[in-house]
C-alpha cells in the first residue's frame, strides 16, 4: 500500500488507540491525538487547526466503531464496555474531511479553439452548448451530462471530470448529496474499500475491530489468530513467517493458524459441490472465497444468486475448524481485506474479529512489539501449495481444479476477473450470451488478494514471497491435506 499522508493520519490514530487500550487509559488520553498530534507549530494539511482537528475526531469515531458525530470520549467509554453497533457499515464518509468535491462532470479546458464547424453544439441534444467570448460554454441548467460533446470536440478540448471516489467506485454506489459531500448507497455497496484509497482528502474510512480484539487479549481470552496466506513480507521483507507468529503470541493471541488450511478445506468441499452442480443442476458456479465479489453478485446480478457456491470461504471455512477443535476460542481473521468484516459480522458464531495487516502493524507499534527479535525456529506452513496459492491469480480455480478427476480437469472451461468492474463487465457478457463458462472465480481487489486496501506491502512483492511460500510446503495439493479432509467429513461447510 503507498503511504501517503492520509495513511499516516490513519495509523498515528490507530497506534494511539492501541497503545492507550492496552495502557488502560483510552478515554483519559484519546485528546491527546488531537492535541498532540495536531498543534498550532505542527504543518498543516487542512485549512486550519480546527478543521484537522475535526477530522481527527471523524478518525477516533471510526477507530473505536462507533457512530460518527459522538463525543470522543463517550465513544471511548462506549467501545471499552463492548458496546458494538453491528448495524454501524464498514465504510462511511467522513463529514468533515469530505471536501465536497465539484459535481460539474464535463468542463470546456483552454484548449477549445472556436472552431468553425462547432461539433460540441451540433451533438449536444439539448442544445446546452453556445459560443461565449470566443470560447464553447455550457449551460449547467440545460446539461443532462451525456458526454457527446467530450466525444466530438477534435481538439479534445472538452473533458470528464469525476470525483475520484465515485470514479472509483464501479457499481454508482457512491454519488453527491444535497450538501455536495458524498453519500454511500448501502443497497449497492459491496464494502469493498476501493473508494477509501482514491480519495485524496482521505474523507472515506473503514470501522476497527481494535479495541474489543485487544480487550479480549488484556482479558487473557482464548483467541486464535488466522492468518490469511498473503501475510508473508507483509511486515518487512526481512520478517519471516516465524517472527510474524511469535509476535503474535507475544501479544497474548492463544495460537495462530493460517487461513490457508481453510483454503484448503474450501477447494475440498467446492470441487465435491462443483463435480455435483455443474452442469446438472446449474449451468456454471461462481467462486464464494472474496466477500466483496458475492455482494456484488447478490445486489447487481440477483439472477445468478443461486450460482454462486454455497460452500464457506477461507475464513468461515477456518473459523469453523478452529472452533470445532476448540468450542471455547475466539478466532481473529488477520488479512489484507476490508469487506471480510462484514462478513465476519454475518458469520459471528464462528469469527469473533477481523483486522487488516495495517491495523496489526499499528497494534504492534502501539504496544512497542519488536519483530526484528530473532526466533532460533523456522515455521513449517500448515497448508498445502494449493491453498496458499488463492490469493494469487487464478489461485482458487488452480487449487479446485487439482482436486477433479482428472478427465474433468481437462475439460475445465474456467474464468476469471479481478477488480469488481472486470467482474461485472465478465458477468454482462455471461448474461448476454457472450461468455460460456463452468467456473468463474471472481475478486473485488485488481491483482486479486495480494493487493486489497488493508495490506501493508506493495502487491508484486507479495506475490513473489508467497510464490516462495507456495513452493516450500510440503504438500502440494488440498486432498493432500489430513486436517482438510478429514474436517470436510465432520463439518458442514456451506452457507
Amino acid at each position: 500500500m503507498e503511504t501517503t499522508q492520509v495513511a499516516n493520519f490513519r495509523r498515528e490514530v490507530l497506534r494511539r488507540v492501541a497503545e492507550y487500550t492496552w495502557n488502560d487509559c483510552l478515554p483519559d488520553h484519546i485528546y491527546d491525538v488531537l492535541y498532540q498530534f495536531v498543534r498550532e507549530d505542527t504543518p498543516r494539511v487542512r485549512c486550519c487547526v480546527h478543521k484537522e482537528r475535526a477530522v481527527l475526531k471523524n478518525r477516533i469515531q471510526m477507530a473505536l466503531w462507533q457512530p460518527l458525530g459522538m463525543n470522543i470520549i463517550n465513544a471511548s467509554y462506549a467501545a471499552l464496555t463492548g458496546e458494538f453497533d453491528k448495524s454501524l457499515p464498514i465504510m462511511d464518509v467522513l463529514p468533515d474531511a469530505c471536501d465536497a468535491c465539484p459535481i460539474d462532470r464535463y468542463y470546456v479546458t483552454d484548449v477549445c479553439r472556436h472552431c468553425i464547424q462547432h461539433k460540441c453544439m451540433n451533438n449536444c441534444p439539448k442544445k446546452a452548448i453556445s459560443i461565449v467570448n470566443n470560447r464553447a460554454f455550457i449551460n449547467r441548467d440545460i446539461c443532462i451530462e451525456c458526454g457527446r460533446c467530450a466525444k466530438s470536440c477534435p481538439y479534445g478540448a472538452i473533458i470528464e471530470i469525476n470525483r475520484p471516489c465515485i470514479r472509483a467506485c464501479a457499481l454508482d454506489a457512491l454519488s453527491a448529496g444535497e450538501d455536495r459531500r458524498t453519500k454511500i448507497d448501502y443497497s449497492k455497496c459491496t464494502q469493498c474499500g476501493n473508494c477509501r484509497a482514491a480519495c485524496p482528502f482521505g474523507a472515506l474510512e473503514e470501522r476497527s475491530m481494535i479495541v474489543p480484539l485487544l480487550l479480549a487479549l488484556k482479558q487473557h481470552k482464548p483467541v486464535v489468530a488466522m492468518l490469511a496466506p498473503s501475510f508473508v513480507g507483509q511486515f518487512g521483507m526481512k520478517i519471516s513467517a516465524a517472527q510474524v507468529i511469535a509476535a503474535l503470541k507475544k501479544i497474548g493471541f492463544a495460537d495462530v493458524v493460517e487461513v490457508a488450511v481453510g483454503a484448503d478445506i474450501t477447494t475440498l468441499h467446492e470441487a465435491e459441490e462443483f463435480a455435483e452442480k455443474v452442469p446438472e443442476k446449474i449451468s456454471f458456479m461462481t467462486s464464494s472465497c472474496c466477500p466483496a465479489f458475492v455482494s456484488l453478485v447478490k445486489k447487481h446480478f440477483p439472477e445468478y444468486e443461486e450460482y454462486i457456491s454455497k460452500t464457506t470461504s477461507p475464513m468461515i471455512s477456518c473459523g469453523l475448524y478452529v472452533k470445532e477443535k476448540a468450542p471455547d476460542m475466539m478466532t481473529c481473521f488477520i488479512g489484507p481485506c476490508i469487506a471480510k468484516k462484514r462478513e465476519a459480522l454475518e458469520h459471528s458464531d464462528c469469527v469473533d474479529f477481523v483486522i487488516t495487516y495495517e491495523e496489526l502493524q499499528c497494534i504492534f507499534e502501539g504496544l512497542n512489539i519488536d519483530l526484528t527479535v530473532p526466533v532460533e525456529e523456522e515455521y513449517v506452513t500448515q497448508a498445502t501449495a494449493g491453498g496458499i496459492g488463492f490469493p494469487l491469480t487464478r489461485g482458487v480455480q488452480a487449487s479446485m481444479k487439482e482436486v477433479l478427476p482428472s478427465e474433468r480437469q481437462k475439460t475445465l472451461a474456467a474464468e476469471y476477473a479481478d477488480g469488481l468492474e472486470n467482474c461485472k463487465d465478465k458477468l454482462t457478457l455471461i448474461k448476454k450470451g457472450k461468455l460460456v463458462t463452468e467456473y468463474f472465480e471472481g475478486m473485488a481487489c485488481f491483482n486479486g488478494c495480494v493487493d486489497g486496501p488493508g495490506s501493508m506491502a506493495q502487491q508484486g512483492l507479495t506475490r513473489v514471497l508467497v510464490t516462495k511460500f507456495q513452493q516450500a510446503a510440503e504438500k502440494k495439493t488440498s486432498d493432500q491435506s489430513t486436517d482438510a479432509v478429514e474436517a470436510v467429513k465432520k463439518i458442514n461447510f456451506e452457507v
